[in-house]
């Protein structure tokens, strides 16, 4: 947390408003689709402006690449001529998550929380508070010596994003013995689907699954039917 509030600090008195389409902000890479044959439209989750999108040139090349990973901490440079026009990027690497992404679990983990994000928030439209349980979940599952340690933190980031957009949301409970009952996760995940990607839960669902099914068998439970 420390890197995203020195980088506040720095840019402050620098951004504009998204109106005058230039913003110089930290944020976090949330996803990265290709676009042509070395380009990426990223999709970037900042504490002021919320969730942008932007043309990456070079996205997909070698120098690039190893930046647009999702749940870097980058410092992004965004313009515009218009509103109308779809922003150029340009991003300078912050803090990596590439080194979790061999580790089945915070890959999973890092690839749901990423994914939620960007699928769920509209753009454009501020959410400090998840920018800044996003960006402490993302440390905690790099970190933390187990899931144990980030479990209940990526429940109640759900809650938060639930509670942000709207749809309620309440507090998850004390998960110490979170390995023993995945129902509260189960549960999450329904309200999830329901509110927040009722028409687009195709691949961002399974995405969950698959976390789901990674913290199952370290918990010694079967994973449910599909």
């Amino acid at each position: 947390m420390e890197a995203v509030s020195d980088l506040a600090i720095a840019f402050a008195g620098m951004s504009r408003h998204i109106g005058d389409m230039l913003i110089r902000a930290p944020a976090i890479l949330c996803a990265a689709r290709a676009h042509g044959e070395t380009a990426v439209i990223a999709r970037l989750l900042t504490e002021e402006y919320g969730l942008v999108a932007g043309y990456v040139a070079g996205g997909r090349g070698r120098s690039l690449r190893p930046v647009v990973i999702p749940g870097n901490l980058v410092a992004v440079e965004i313009r515009a001529r218009s509103e109308s026009q779809l922003p150029f990027a340009r991003l300078e690497l912050v803090e990596s998550r590439g080194p979790w992404l061999a580790e089945p679990l915070p890959a999973a983990a890092i690839a749901w929380a990423c994914a939620l994000t960007a699928s769920a928030l509209p753009e454009r439209q501020p959410y400090p508070p998840l920018y800044r349980a996003l960006a402490a979940l993302l440390t905690a599952i790099c970190h933390a010596p187990s899931a144990r340690g980030w479990a209940e933190a990526l429940l109640r980031y759900e809650a938060l994003l639930l509670r942000e957009l709207g749809y309620g949301g309440d507090r998850p409970g004390a998960l110490a013995e979170w390995t023993d009952d995945l129902a509260g996760f189960d549960r999450m995940g329904a309200l999830i689907e329901r509110y927040c990607l009722a028409d687009r839960r195709g691949m961002v669902m399974a995405t969950r699954a698959m976390l789901r099914d990674r913290l199952a068998r370290i918990a010694g439970q079967p994973s449910p039917e599909r």
